[in-house]
């Protein structure tokens, strides 16, 4: 039992994979589906439809990572101006 709990015997290799798998899993759930929110609220108005459709794939590339950060963003409709 001592022997698996040992920090000692952990590889080089090992710690790397971790490492990049971590990264990985970070920059998958989290930054990109940040990107992308903030991607979308800046051009949603006045994007074109190929940008529209660049759009539709980001959403659909990313889905685990925008449901993983939608409950903390609120996206609603701009309020009018009146004049």
């Amino acid at each position: 039992m001592e022997n698996l709990l040992n920090l000692e015997n952990i590889d080089l290799e090992t710690i790397i994979t971790a490492s990049l798998y971590l990264t990985l899993s970070g920059l998958y759930l989290l930054i990109i589906p940040a990107g992308v929110y903030f991607y979308l609220n800046q051009r949603w108005y006045v994007a074109s439809s190929f940008e529209r459709a660049f759009m539709y794939f980001m959403v659909f590339f990313s889905f685990p990572g925008m449901l993983l950060l939608s409950p903390f963003l609120n996206f609603r409709p701009r309020r009018r101006e009146l004049s």
